[in-house]
């Protein structure tokens, strides 16, 4: 898939992450915003890989994306994106109702950091 088509993908993700965190909660509004957040990560590092590559820079996993990213600029606080990776590894490998709610509470914050780096990522073309 080609970087455009998939910052594309990305935007349209986003947007629906930020729609379901919108809504009153239960706790399928926060299940599914928590399926939203790791469908979201997803498509980010995908981003930032398909970026890197055109600037020439390798990466193979997320963690190693995310630090070439702040290595570059793209991404201003690089725990700030470690921690996100955190909760993505946390969200998809275990799963209980206190983990969820916590999680859930900062995702706001998770949108927030995708969202800015969206934005940077536009205005590079």
């Amino acid at each position: 898939m080609a970087l455009e088509d998939r910052k594309k993908e990305f935007e349209k993700c986003l947007k629906k992450f930020e729609d379901v965190l919108s809504k009153p909660k239960d706790e399928y509004i926060r299940d599914s915003a928590i399926k939203r957040f790791e469908l979201c990560f997803e498509l980010c590092w995908k981003v930032l890989k398909d970026y890197l590559l055109e600037e020439g820079i390798t990466c193979r996993s997320p963690k190693s994306c995310f630090k070439e990213a702040f290595s570059i600029g793209l991404i201003d606080d690089e725990e700030e994106w470690l921690s996100i990776l955190e909760d993505r590894n946390l969200s998809v490998h275990t799963y209980n109702e206190l983990l969820a709610e916590t999680l859930y509470e900062r995702l706001p914050n998770h949108l927030r950091a995708m969202k800015a780096l969206l934005k940077k990522l536009n205005q590079e073309e």
